[in-house]
Order: C-alpha cells, then structure tokens, then sequence
C-alpha cells in the first residue's frame, strides 16, 4: 500500500489577511534592515496581489540593485517596460552605470528632466569617464539643494582636478569642519597629501580612523564589516608614512592590510601596487606573484585584464599604474615575450594617456630598436601636443642614448617653455656640437641672450649665458665676438670679477692695450704688497721641497749673493781586504752569490726517480704498484712452493716492503 501524500499546509488566517498596506511595510523593513532578497519577495507578493504597481516594480528593482544582481534588475527592467507605460531610463541608466558601460548610461539620462538625482548620477558618471571638470560643475549647481554628503564628493573632484588649495576655502564657504564625517575628514586628508602637508594629513586621516569606529559601532557594524570600510584610511596612513620616509612602517603596514585578505578588492589592490613601487626591482617574483592576485588571463583582445570586480572600482590612473607596474617587473626579470604583449594592449585600453607610449619605448629600446621608439614617441607628440612635453623629453634622451643628436636637439626645441632656461641651452648646445653644426648652437646662444635680455624676472640668468656663450666663441676661434659679449657682460654687470677676468683673459689674445687698460680695475690680491716682482724675474723659479711647504712662513726678497768657492773633498785610499792584492786581483766575485741559489742561472735542480712510486694521501697509505707487487709476490710463492723451502723464505721476503730487525732475530733462532 503507498504512502499517503502529506498535505500541503494550509495558509494561516493571519497570511490570508495580510493588506496592501501590511506588505509595504514589510518592504518597508526588510529594505531598512538590508534583506534586499527578502524585499524582492515580498515585492513579488505585492505584484501578486496588484499587477503593474508602479512602487513595487521599482522597490524589486532597487532591490536587486543593491543584492549586485543587476542583470536581474535588467530583466526586471525589460519585463515590466513591455507590460506598462513606466519610463524606467534613470534606473537602466544606473544599471548600465554599474556594469561600466558609461556611454550608453549617459545617453539614457540626455531625455530625462534635470532633477537632483539625474544630476548626481550624471555628474557621478562624468567623473569616472575622466571628465571631472564637467562632473564639478553639475555638484557646485547641487550644493545649493543641501544634499547631504554632497560636500565629500566636491572635495574628492577638487583632488582629482589638483586643485586642492581650494578645498579649506570650500569647506569655509559651507560652514563645515573636515571631522564632521569620516568620508569627508578621508578627502581632505588626500587633498593634504597632494599639498604636501603630511603631518596634518596624518592626523586628520588617524581622526576619520576613530571617527568611522565609533559611527559603525553605533550602527551595530561587525568588528570584520568595520575593518572592510575603514581599509581605504589604513591604506592611505601607510602611503603617508612611506611619503614621511618611514619605510619599514609602510611595509609594515602594507603587508598586514594583504595578509588579512579584505573583501574590499580596491583597497588591497592600492597595497600591493604600492607595496611593489616601494620595494621596486627587488624580489621580483615575488611582486609578480602579489600582482597575479589582481589580474586574470583575457579571453578578449587584451590578454591581460584586471580581476572581475577590480576594474569597475579603479580610477582610470589606479588601473593604468598598475598595469606600468606590471610591465617595468616583467622588463626587470628579462621576460620579453609578456612584455611586448602586454605594452601592445596598453594603447587600446589608455588612448589618451602618455604612460603607454613611454612604455613602449621602453621595450622597444630594450630590444636596440632605437628608432622605432622614437618614431612612436614623435607621432604620439604630434598627435597630442598638450600632452607632448613629457613625450618629447623621453625622444630626446632615447635619441641622445642612440648616438642622435640632431633627433635630440629638434625634440627639445618642440617644447618652448624650457626653450631659454640654462640646462636647456647647455644640453642643446652639447647636442649641436656633437653633431657638428656650430653655426646652430650659436644661434641657441644668441636666441637664449635675447630672451633674457627682454624678461623681466628677478632671477635673471642673462649673465650666466652671456658667459658661457663667450666661453663658447673663445673655444671656436671666435676671439673678436667672445671679446665684445665679455664687454657687455661687464658693463651690464658692474665691473663683475668673473666677467673682467674672462674679458682680460680675451682681449690680451686680440688687443693688448685693452687687455692692461681693463687689469687696472682688477682689486689688487691681499697679502702681495711685499713681493717684489722685478727680483721674482730674476730668480730660476721654485724649488721642489720634498718636505712640503710650512705653513705662516713668509717670502724674503733675494738678495744676490757672491758665489763662493766650493770646497775640494779630500780622497781617502780605498780599505782592502787583508792579503788582497790589488795589482793581481784574480778572478771576479760571483755577481749572484747574494741570490739565493734557486735563483740562480746556474742551479740544476736534482732530478727525480720516475721509477720510484709516488705516494700520496693520508699517513699508512699504499700506493698501487706496492699493492700489484704484493699480488705478484704472492702468487710467485704460491707457484714456487714446491721447489724447497730456501725458495719459499726468499718469496716471502721480497713480498715485504723491508725487513725488522726483530723478524731477523726471530729467523736466526
């Protein structure tokens, strides 16, 4: 017999009379308690219950929203759009906000009405396209409205933008403090940063620290879900501290925030780039490994992408720096192959950003393609010429590196704002020379003394061209011209040392009189009033001293003194040796006898008995011919045994080594 079935249980009384009302509030709840699931069904009922209702739709659409599901609020989306006459643009606008598909967010807000929601959404769209000066505007029009929080991301854009100066300005002009919330005291610690005051940042960040602790825990946040929102404030402390110097608390702290693995994807990311560019190219396994953690194999056109999650939650920058930080460990560990892969995806995923193309340079001068960099870097330049200072600059040494001057020399006359300044003439002139157009770098000297002469700037650098310019002619033959910028350099610089020097130094090549005519203002030296120089002529010169001269001694006029007769030495007779006779000296002294005799010409070193075994190794050892005649005396005494006694003793005695006294004695009893 079969079992019989259980029977469904019946909906409650209480179930059954349940209102529109009572399952709002239900929502209601379950949306203030973050059961976004448990709203989605409870939507579903209400749906149920009154098909098409407008604030049902959107609550299950929020819902899913903030459970991340958003292909679900997509379908919701679609559904509900053929079913009814809603306009749902702003939320499929956020959706596609979400999956970081911005143009087409963007495009759904142009036909909706300008209220404050469509603004933020739209500004907050703006901002992670990169155009934050159009994202600015939208929130200075909103801070009107008094929306709240508003104010963190003004300051967050006014980082972005550099402007950072005008952060306390802002904040003063709103009546706010920068403590008055984590989120707000975090912002102003980065504008801070980026002013370079690392100390009030620091404090301030240590602030939002316990300022975040003590909301969340009224809030009745777990200890874990407090650390996951904290972690950005503990990153950026560690950034501060390796700003400050403290290396090995920014390591420190960096390796603690990696280990603990944190749900929070961008903030461990943070650490482990910045954790890589501060142990740069040491260990480099090791930072590979770390990276790997962030990125994945692509299956698309880019072979290497970030891990899922990573990307929609970086800026543009963060996700570019990562990447350069990949490629300059793949360059420093020789791995060429990756290299060229990844620096060929670059440029599609950053095409308005200079660090692809500098990176491709890199590899590709690694690779002794010189020219191929620097065709790159000049069509990327003429592409983009607000950007080209930096592009232009890398040109110019890669091609000095390649033995280019002339590629040089015509990139960094492209950038005008550094056209005139010192180190810029003093490289281009090196450059010209190297490439033997003279006549050129003149006229980067003569170009760089008229702008000077024009400028009207308290750090004038007229004099310190003038000067090597002149230098310059001198060195070329040019002894006329170098003659008349010395002049005019000393005229315009009153009588300045350098100057009169250099202008003496000149003209006593080409104009005598002038030369002694300009000596005459020289200063005369202290300390030479007593030398005379008419007797200095007459003397030979200085004398070497080996001893050194002695210090506080003074010069003494020569006087000239009448040359006595030197003394006649006295010959001694030369001391002989007892019974030598000088007339019949014999044979001469060995002139070797002093060396030893090894040193000799005439040492013969004794020769050695190949026959002899040479024995080597530790004390007891035998060598192997001992052995092998051993074995053959033993085996001519096994075979000899038969032919007497006297035949077998006298084997058995060449078997021995030698022979004891003690076996002797024995023999003879």
């Amino acid at each position: 017999m079969a079992p019989k079935g259980k029977e469904k249980p019946k909906p409650s009384s209480a179930t059954q009379t349940l209102t529109v009302e009572d399952r709002f509030a239900n929502l209601n709840r379950h949306i203030q308690r973050f059961e976004y699931a448990q709203a989605v069904k409870v939507s579903d009922e209400v749906l149920s219950m009154v098909p098409g209702d407008e604030d049902a739709i959107i609550c299950k659409i929020v819902a899913l929203i903030k459970a991340d599901s958003i292909d679900k609020a997509f379908s919701t989306i679609n559904e509900a759009s053929r079913k009814f006459s809603i306009d749902f643009s702003f939320y499929k606008s956020y959706c596609f906000y979400r999956q970081n598909k911005l143009d087409e967010a963007l495009e759904l807000l142009k036909g909706l009405e300008g209220d404050s929601e469509t603004m933020l959404l739209e500004s907050q769209i703006l901002y992670r396209m990169g155009k934050v000066d159009a994202s600015l505007d939208i929130y200075q029009k909103l801070l009107k409205s008094k929306i709240d929080s508003l104010e963190i991301n003004v300051v967050a854009d006014l980082v972005s933008l550099g402007r950072s100066s005008e952060v306390q300005g802002m904040l003063e002009s709103l009546k706010l403090k920068p403590t008055s919330s984590f989120e707000l005291a975090y912002n102003v610690a980065c504008a801070l940063i980026e002013r370079n005051k690392l100390t009030e940042a620091e404090q301030l960040l240590l602030s939002a620290r316990r300022i975040g602790q003590e909301n969340l825990m009224e809030e009745e946040f777990a200890e874990d879900d407090i650390e996951i929102e904290l972690a950005p404030i503990a990153v950026q402390l560690a950034y501060v501290q390796q700003l400050m110097g403290h290396t090995q608390e920014a390591v420190q702290s960096y390796t603690d925030i990696i280990k603990k693995n944190l749900a929070d994807e961008p903030s461990v990311a943070v650490a482990i780039n910045n954790l890589i560019a501060l142990k740069g190219p040491k260990d480099i396994s090791d930072s590979l490994r770390k990276l790997d953690r962030l990125t994945e194999k692509g299956s698309g056109p880019h072979n290497f992408q970030l891990a899922r999650g990573l990307d929609l939650k970086l800026s543009a920058k963060q996700r570019e720096t990562i990447y350069a930080n990949r490629l300059l460990l793949l360059l420093h560990s020789n791995k060429m192959d990756q290299a060229r892969e990844l620096v060929a995806s670059l440029p599609d995923m950053f095409p308005d950003s200079v660090m692809p193309r500098l990176l491709q340079a890199a590899v590709l001068v690694r690779e002794n393609k010189a020219t191929k960099a620097e065709e790159i870097l000049g069509q990327f330049a003429d592409k983009f010429p607000d950007k080209s200072k930096i592009v232009l600059l890398a040109r110019s040494q890669v091609a000095a590196a390649a033995n280019h001057p002339q590629i040089a020399a015509e990139s960094l006359t492209k950038i005008p704002d550094i056209q005139h300044m010192p180190a810029t003439v003093a490289t281009l002139v090196s450059l010209k020379e190297r490439a033997g157009d003279i006549d050129g770098a003149d006229s980067i000297f003569q170009s760089a003394i008229q702008w000077w002469s024009n400028a009207m700037t308290e750090d004038n650098k007229l004099a310190v061209i003038m000067q090597e310019a002149a230098a310059f002619k001198l060195k070329h033959g040019q002894k006329e011209e170098a003659a008349r910028l010395y002049e005019e350099l000393v005229k315009k610089s009153h009588n300045s040392i350098e100057a009169l020097v250099g202008l003496i130094r000149t003209s006593a090549l080409t104009d005598i009189e002038k030369a002694e005519s300009y000596e005459k203002k020289l200063k005369p030296l202290p300390g030479l009033k007593t030398v005379d120089v008419d007797s200095l002529e007459k003397t030979s010169g200085a004398k070497h001293v080996e001893s050194g001269t002695q210090v506080g001694t003074t010069m003494e006029p020569y006087e000239a003194k009448s040359k006595e007769k030197a003394k006649k030495k006295r010959k001694r007779k030369p001391r002989y040796p007892k019974g030598f006779d000088p007339a019949n000296p014999g044979p001469p002294p060995d002139p070797e006898r002093w060396l030893p005799k090894r040193e000799r010409s005439s040492y013969r070193p004794k020769r050695k008995d190949k026959r002899a075994a040479q024995i080597r190794g530790s004390q007891g050892a035998v060598s192997k011919e001992a052995n092998a005649n051993a074995v053959n005396a033993k085996s001519s005494q096994a075979s000899n045994s038969s032919k007497g006694g006297a035949q077998s003793s006298a084997a058995a005695e060449q078997s021995k080594p030698s022979s004891s006294k003690s076996s002797k004695k024995k023999s003879r009893r």
